[in-house]
């Protein structure tokens, strides 16, 4: 959430870096943003000017009785009541502006960083790296939705019965690469720092809102029935939220957190290509890397995360790229954003495996996550995240590239977390 001071100050800059991020409503909601912000500080001026008086007028009647003036000190005190009575009137008043403006706040996207380049949509990201060397497979390679068959180590009918579409029972040989790359990726995270967390999957609605899944991707999240609870959609809810509320010693930071859950998303697409097999799940497991940070130093940090989750997909053998994503492709919350995307030889496309994002103050104003400096003073941290990794689309990468008349050759840095070299 924008801060309303910096939107107050800065009302062109807002419109400038909202417009970059293809936000429709840009002058709109900004206008709108501070004529109720106007509003509200006017309202909260008469109720001050209001109780001023009051407070004024109830130390005169004090001395008024002392002197014997009871009538003049009556006269006096039920000015004082009728002043506090519309005081609190404004009340509700106030109240309703002061919703009324956090409303719209939540309304507004984050700025795009100066780095994030102009464009429209994902046509427009722009390309930071790309793996030279490309996998070529036989004109008889599979897709990972048949290999997956082939070697019988991924039940979708068995999901789809037990609950429906996007939901896979992973069994034998499948089940245990699974759980190797977890402790892969878990390990990988330990040795760069990260403190292992285990939060759980079911968070309430207040989490939400503080890392911005809340009012911007509500038809995203599963809600659990009559409860206000929702499954969440990656553990960057639970982890961020441990510090919601909170104000840190600078002496803390950076904060560094690496959690392991399933994730739950709704939109899991419809029907092609794009959403077969391990393309598009409704529920799949990710290990997420957190960091709070000062301003001064949160891009290095994000820097240094970009570089982190660019080590485990070397160490895994499979051809990448990093995007920068342009401002008609960038989430809500982020200021700045890399996509990382692995290349599926058998489909000759590539599969988005991992996004690390610099929040900035967005996250903390919601959260009203602060940190208190060496000179006393208390200001907004700065909140990033990053998958490192999701492991549906590593897998049918790792499942499709690997591919040979034998089986399935596991990369070298996963076989002692399989106990096996070759899945067949």
């Amino acid at each position: 959430m924008l801060e309303i001071q910096f939107i107050r100050d800065n009302p062109t800059l807002v419109i400038e870096g909202l417009k970059k991020k293809k936000f429709s409503q840009a002058e709109e909601m900004v206008e709108k943003t501070l004529e109720t912000d106007k509003e509200r500080r006017q309202t909260q001026t008469q109720q001050d000017e209001l109780l001023a008086k009051a407070n004024s007028l109830s130390k005169q009647i004090g001395q008024l009785m002392k002197s014997g003036k009871r009538e003049e000190a009556e006269s006096i005190k039920q000015e004082s009541s009728s002043y506090k009575q519309k005081a609190k009137e404004l009340t509700e008043i106030l109240s309703q502006k002061e919703n009324e403006l956090t409303s719209l706040l939540y309304q507004i996207p984050n700025l795009p960083h100066k780095d994030v380049p102009e464009g429209s949509n994902a046509d427009d990201n722009v390309v930071m790296y790309q793996s030279e060397n490309m996998p070529t497979l036989s004109d008889s390679a599979l897709p990972h939705w048949e290999l997956i068959t082939k070697y019988d180590i991924i039940d979708f009918e068995l999901g789809n019965k037990i609950t429906g579409a996007g939901f896979p029972f992973y069994k034998g040989k499948g089940a245990r690469l699974q759980r190797a790359l977890v402790n892969f990726f878990l390990n990988e995270a330990s040795e760069a720092g990260y403190t292992e967390i285990q939060p759980p999957v079911v968070v309430n609605e207040a989490s939400a809102l503080g890392t911005g899944q809340l009012p911007d991707k509500e038809g995203q999240m599963y809600k659990l029935e009559n409860h206000d609870y929702y499954l969440i959609p990656t553990a960057e809810v639970p982890l961020t939220n441990i510090f919601r509320g909170e104000i840190l010693n600078q002496q803390q930071l950076p904060i560094k957190m690496a959690g392991f859950t399933p994730c739950f998303r709704r939109e899991a697409g419809s029907w092609g290509a794009d959403v077969r097999g391990l393309n598009r799940l409704h529920q799949f497991d990710k290990v997420e890397i957190v960091q709070v940070t000062e301003p001064s130093v949160s891009y290095e940090a994000h820097a240094q995360m970009k570089n982190h989750i660019e080590s485990i997909i070397k160490k895994l053998e499979l051809p990448y790229r990093i995007l920068n994503l342009c401002g008609g492709d960038i989430s809500f919350n982020a200021a700045l954003c890399y996509d990382f995307e692995v290349y599926s030889a058998a489909q000759k496309r590539w599969l988005e495996v991992s996004s690390v994002s610099n929040f900035e103050t967005f996250q903390a104003n919601r959260l009203k996550l602060r940190y208190r400096n060496t000179d006393k003073k208390i200001q907004l941290a700065h909140t990033l995240n990053g998958s490192a990794l999701a492991l549906p689309r590593i897998l049918a990468a790792i499942l499709e590239n690997n591919q040979t008349e034998d089986g399935i050759v596991i990369p070298k840095v996963l076989q002692s977390y399989c106990g096996f070299e070759i899945l067949n």
